[in-house]
């Protein structure tokens, strides 16, 4: 939901985004100082880590506390919070990789646009800001709708084991390194 506020100092109006849902991942209590980005892709259970894709440089994983069905994250199997410590060879998978996430989003999701951004630095918003990820967003029109204005509630229509299985399955369906 957004909200026009009015800053008194400069008279110009501007727009709070809410987001209560995502409260359960500030407020995470099993949250540690492990990297998860450099943990998850280590164990072998990626339906449980929500890991979709895996390529020499970067993986692409599912994100847990989602925006939007469909939420993805390309990262890099280096951990780094600066772009310029990649390498060519991994900039360009990294780029690549967000290109076929949304290939296989387009898909199987069929969204109507996408949001695609890196949050660099706490300040920037970043929950995990000492390892550098991108954010690809599914957007339908009409995604946003009364229930986290009236009820605190954002709906994720889909579980994300159920999101995982197609998204999983459509990644694999060429076994195409990118």
């Amino acid at each position: 939901m957004s909200e026009k506020k009015n800053n008194k100092k400069n008279n110009k109006s501007h727009d709070i985004l809410w987001a209560p849902w995502r409260l359960e991942y500030i407020t995470d209590s099993h949250k540690n100082d492990d990297c998860i980005f450099c943990k998850l892709p280590k164990e072998s259970d990626d339906k449980k880590n929500l890991i979709v894709y895996r390529n020499t440089y970067v993986f692409v994983i599912m994100n847990r506390y989602p925006y939007n069905n469909g939420h993805l994250m390309i990262v890099p199997y280096q951990h780094t919070s600066e772009m310029s410590k990649l390498s060519d060879q991994e900039k360009l998978e990294l780029f690549n990789s967000i290109q076929y996430a949304q290939q296989v989003l387009k898909k199987v999701m069929a969204p109507q646009g996408f949001n695609v951004g890196a949050n660099l630095g706490t300040i920037a918003g970043a929950g995990i800001d000492t390892h550098i990820h991108f954010h690809l967003v599914p957007r339908w029109s009409g995604d946003t709708n009364f229930m986290p204005v009236m009820a605190g509630t954002k709906v994720i229509s889909e579980s994300l084991g159920d999101t995982w299985d197609k998204l999983y399955k459509e990644f694999h369906k060429t076994r195409r390194k990118k």
